[in-house]
């Protein structure tokens, strides 16, 4: 589904630009690596993120020499850790909300406590004085 506004590039314009063959656009599209989209025509175009798509595993076939099928498994783990990331942030952002709200709830109930005190009054004001028989065992 083409979105206004946006860059498209016809199949053959990207070929070149890469060095590769139209065929194997097509092979990476059947194998589910990339999916260009369409016109009503049946014209495949080529957005910006298909292109980072395509560079992607370009890199992982020419560069590192991995085959479509460790290709298809390193984009999909990539896609994964991208989803675990955003929640990973989301979830950040829900335990920050609740210890903002925890925080204020901590103080209007100090505030409305029966009995005040500081935390100052919580210190123990002597420390515990040692036994005869653990100052025996100490020597």
């Amino acid at each position: 589904m083409k979105k206004p506004g946006k860059a498209y590039y016809m199949i053959s314009a990207v070929a070149q630009k890469y060095h590769i063959h139209p065929q194997t656009l097509r092979l990476y599209e059947r194998e589910g690596l990339l999916k260009p989209s369409r016109t009503e025509g049946n014209t495949r175009l080529y957005s910006e993120e298909d292109l980072e798509q395509l560079e992607t595993i370009l890199t992982l076939t020419r560069d590192l020499g991995v085959n479509l099928a460790g290709v298809e498994v390193i984009l999909n783990m990539r896609r994964k850790i991208q989803q675990m990331q955003g929640e990973v942030n989301e979830f950040m952002e829900y335990v920050k909300r609740e210890l903002a709200r925890g925080i204020d709830d901590w103080e209007q109930r100090l505030s409305t406590a029966l009995v005040k005190s500081t935390s100052t009054d919580l210190v123990r004001a002597n420390p515990p004085q040692e036994s005869t028989a653990q100052k025996k065992q100490a020597r």
